[in-house]
């Protein structure tokens, strides 16, 4: 399976964006996909999660801003970002067991 993240843009403070992974194959068997991000200068980190199931978890930092979801008959998952501030830029990844490539998402001030 291959992932291919897309959605990434310039987007102004307080704005929405919505990315989208898509998998090569079936998600269906993958438990827990993800998204990470990278900020410049940082490393990577968590920011959110979501089970076969349905269950998510979030990143103190995106609780109440950012949404995760799965189409399974889709393969694909989706990330949801509202109320973007300066700090939510970073290049985006993907993650079901292997690294999808990332998208850049920009906040401008």
């Amino acid at each position: 399976v291959q992932l291919q993240a897309s959605g990434g843009g310039l987007v102004q403070t307080g704005g929405s964006l919505r990315l989208s992974c898509a998998a090569s194959g079936s998600i269906f068997s993958i438990n827990v996909m993800a998204w990470h991000r990278q900020a410049p200068g940082k490393q990577r980190e968590l920011v959110a999660a979501i089970t076969r199931g349905g269950i998510t978890d979030y990143a103190d930092s995106v609780k109440g801003r950012f949404t995760i979801s799965r189409d399974n008959a889709k393969n694909t998952v989706y990330l949801q970002m509202d109320s973007l501030r300066p700090d939510d830029t970073a290049v985006y990844y993907c993650y079901g067991g292997i690294w999808g490539q990332g998208t850049l998402v920009t906040v401008s001030s």
